[in-house]
């Protein structure tokens, strides 16, 4: 396959390009200095004679977007729009990458591929947009993979974030009423490339690691795997934490659709972690 990577740059951008190397495909990875996905002709300029694109660019500023929605929904919304018609035009498939934001996040029970969407914030606005002109725009070539609470190698993310404040504190406060799917980035990028290879049929996918745990949970796994003590790790609600977009309390995404196409979901997250842990440079500074 010849396959364009957007948002190359980024934390899963970065992480498919390491999965593809020595795949046999071709491969072309652009940042956002490389391509703006805005501009619908330097799109079509930059797709042409490809058959596959996966669009990783995105306003991921989850706070910022509630000030700035304009911005955000140019890059999430028409950004993704502009990549779907250039697909179409092609007779390329769209992956386009999604998240939980695009749900009200007060469900009780995993989110299914056919849940009704109901974004809350700014950002979650701006990524349905994006789902939407993106299936109108090449319906029968688009693949929506939502996923959730991404950690990796490459750029900031929660695991370096609670990592660094061990350093710098005694104790870190982390918030219980929050629960979701701690996902690797390493993990989603394996099962994009899985998707791609396959005979799956175009539709909605949601691809998060297996299991669920709560923002506490995870970082007092996040302590024990680096050799810290889990008990420096406090618990705490939502409202000690108030910011400009409400997050989602509940972000448990189903995975029927990928059994359903004759592909494993993701594994379940604490292996996913302790071998991210293991494979990164993850080590955390002493305490003050």
């Amino acid at each position: 396959m010849k396959i364009l990577i957007t948002g190359a740059n980024g934390m899963l951008g970065r992480d498919l390009q390491a999965v593809l190397a020595g795949s046999g495909h071709s491969v072309t990875a652009l940042g956002r200095d490389a391509l703006d996905v805005t501009d619908l002709e330097a799109v079509r300029a930059a797709s042409a004679g490809h058959d596959t694109i996966v669009n990783a660019a995105a306003y991921t500023k989850v706070d910022d977007a509630e000030s700035h929605e304009d911005a955000a929904r140019a890059v999430n919304a028409t950004g993704a729009g502009n990549l779907a018609t250039a697909a179409a035009e092609n007779g390329a498939r769209l992956v386009q990458v999604s998240t939980d934001y695009v749900f009200d996040g007060s469900a009780t029970a995993p989110y299914a591929e056919s849940t009704p969407l109901g974004p809350v914030s700014a950002y979650g606005r701006t990524k349905a947009d994006g789902e939407r002109l993106a299936q109108a725009a090449n319906p029968g070539g688009t693949y929506i993979v939502r996923t959730a609470w991404l950690y990796g190698e490459h750029g900031p993310n929660f695991v370096k974030t609670m990592l660094r404040l061990a350093g710098g504190h005694e104790t870190v406060s982390v918030v219980t009423d929050q629960i979701g799917q701690p996902t690797w980035t390493l993990d989603l990028a394996r099962q994009i490339v899985a998707l791609i290879e396959s005979d799956a049929p175009a539709g909605v996918y949601l691809s998060t690691n297996g299991g669920q745990s709560r923002w506490y949970d995870f970082t007092r796994e996040i302590f024990t795997l680096s050799g810290l003590d889990p008990e420096r790790v406090t618990p705490t609600d939502s409202a000690s934490f108030v910011r400009p977009a409400p997050r989602p309390a509940y972000s448990v995404l189903g995975h029927d659709a990928w059994a359903a196409a004759g592909l494993a979901p993701l594994r379940d997250w604490r292996p996913a972690l302790a071998e991210a842990l293991a494979a990164a440079d993850y080590t955390p500074p002493s305490a003050s």
